[in-house]
C-alpha cells in the first residue's frame, strides 16, 4: 500500500529515505535508520515494524543489506504479505515482495539506493522514482522529495494519496524527520511546506545548535 526510496550521500555521509501512501501514518510504519546500520522501509498489505528494525540490527551486526533482508524475511510466516528494502552503509541494498500484496508491486535498484512499492498503478512508478533521484541536483532532502513527487506523477498509489514521510539522518547535522499523517488533499504538497518551514527561518536556526554525531564532545572515553 505503499511506495519508498531509500539512498544514501557517498560525499556527506547522509542517508535517507521517503515514503507515500494512499492510507495513514505512512512515515511511523514504514521508515526506519541509524547511523550505525543504515535505512529500512518496512511496508505492504500487513506490514511487519519488527521488520524494519531486525533488519537494521543485522546490518549493525556486520551483514550487508541483501543478507539481512534474507535472514529477516526467511524465518516470518506472515511474509507473503509484507514487503521490505533495506539500504547499508556501503551503498548495497536487498529486498523482497510477498506475493500476495497487491500489484503492481516490486523493487528496483539504482545508483544510490533502492525504491520499492506495492498497490502502484504500474511498476513504471518505480522506474520514474529512481530516475528523478538520479537526475536531482542538491541535497538529499531535496532529491527525496522530488521523487516522491516523481512517483506520484507516474500513477503513484493507486488508491491515492493520504500520508507521506522524510527521513534523513547525516553524520553533521539534527535528524531530519518530517511526516504527515493524513491529508485528504495533497499530503505531498503538505510534506513540502514542511520541509520548508523546518529547513528555513527561526526553527533553522535553532536546530544548529542541537549535538550531532560528528560533535567531538560526544565521543565516549
Amino acid at each position: 500500500m505503499t511506495f519508498s526510496i531509500l539512498a544514501h550521500d557517498p560525499e556527506t555521509g547522509a542517508i535517507g529515505g521517503a515514503a507515500a501512501t494512499g492510507s495513514l501514518c505512512v512515515g511511523g510504519w514504514v521508515l526506519r535508520g541509524t547511523l550505525a546500520a543504515g535505512m529500512s522501509a518496512s511496508q505492504g498489505a500487513a506490514p511487519s515494524t519488527f521488520w524494519g528494525e531486525d533488519v537494521l540490527t543485522r546490518m549493525a551486526g556486520g551483514c550487508d543489506a541483501e543478507t539481512a533482508v534474507a535472514r529477516v524475511t526467511d524465518a516470518d510466516g506472515g511474509r507473503a504479505h509484507r514487503q521490505l528494502s533495506a539500504l547499508d552503509l556501503k551503498g548495497g541494498t536487498g529486498a523482497f515482495t510477498g506475493h500476495s500484496n497487491d500489484d503492481a508491486k516490486g523493487s528496483l535498484d539504482f545508483a544510490g539506493g533502492i525504491a520499492a512499492g506495492n498497490m502502484l498503478t504500474d511498476t513504471g512508478v518505480l522506474d520514474a522514482m529512481a530516475a528523478r533521484f538520479t537526475r536531482e541536483r542538491g541535497s538529499l532532502d531535496r532529491r527525496l522529495l522530488a521523487a516522491l513527487d516523481a512517483a506520484a506523477q507516474a500513477g503513484g498509489d493507486f488508491r491515492g494519496l493520504l500520508s507521506a514521510a522524510l527521513l534523513v539522518l547525516s553524520p553533521d547535522r539534527p535528524p531530519l524527520t518530517l511526516r504527515v499523517d493524513y491529508h485528504p488533499d495533497d499530503p505531498l504538497a503538505a510534506l513540502e511546506a514542511l520541509h520548508h518551514k523546518a529547513t528555513t527561518g527561526p526553527y533553522a536556526d535553532w536546530t544548529r545548535q542541537v549535538p550531532v554525531a560528528t560533535d567531538r564532545a560526544r565521543i565516549l572515553k
